[in-house]
């Protein structure tokens, strides 16, 4: 596949300390996204790619935060532990990501009622972010995506940026999962290869060995 970086973006998505080892709803081997993204950013940047990086912005008290409720779901949405609340060190993009390409931050997850995957919708499917919108006015018509986590925010912007009619890459060692339940990487995998996304390796867009 031939790419007009011109009119491409790439999504950075919540390379987040809580996303990472030691973090509150630490990803395994989440760090291990860094080194693929920072080198695949530069090359973008340097061909004229915008570079974009979603950020998980909860407030304290958030519905999703498994410590306001009992059990693991409510109303059929997943609960996680208390996770990148707002100006936490949890919060904070890992240090070893390089920012110096981001031309935007996008934070999400902000709304205390509504929890946020995807970087261009709430969860309710309805409310934007905002991304959409920027994407569309600087004439973007593809879109790559690495960082955290498969199964959850990767995926739903990988599916929700095909629905919305970009060209989307997923580069594979760009990405981990969290696997909960477990199946589910494996399960998002598919779903975003059955939506037309093409699932793809930073090399492959470099051209690096």
């Amino acid at each position: 596949m031939t790419i007009d970086f011109t009119k491409a973006a790439l999504l950075l998505i919540d390379v987040q300390n809580d996303f990472c080892p030691g973090g509150a709803l630490a990803v395994a081997d989440g760090d291990a996204v860094i080194a693929p993204l920072n080198a695949v950013s530069g090359y973008c940047v340097q061909r004229g790619a915008a570079v974009i990086a979603t950020q998980d912005w909860h407030p304290q008290n958030h519905s999703s935060f498994r410590a306001a409720h009992t059990g693991n779901e409510r109303d059929g949405q997943v609960l996680w532990p208390v996770h990148c609340v707002q100006g936490t060190y949890g919060a904070t993009f890992r240090s070893s990501l390089d920012l110096k390409p981001v031309r935007l931050v996008l934070r999400k997850g902000f709304r205390p009622q509504i929890d946020s995957y995807s970087g261009f919708f709430e969860n309710d499917r309805r409310t934007v972010t905002g991304l959409h919108g920027f994407l569309t006015e600087a004439g973007i018509d593809t879109i790559l995506i690495g960082g955290l986590a498969t199964d959850y925010c990767v995926l739903y912007t990988a599916l929700d940026g095909r629905r919305l009619g970009f060209t989307t890459l997923v580069m594979l060692d760009a990405v981990r999962g969290v696997d909960y339940p477990a199946g589910s990487v494996e399960k998002a995998l598919r779903s975003m290869q059955e939506a037309g996304v093409v699932l793809t390796n930073s090399t492959t867009i470099t051209g690096s060995p």
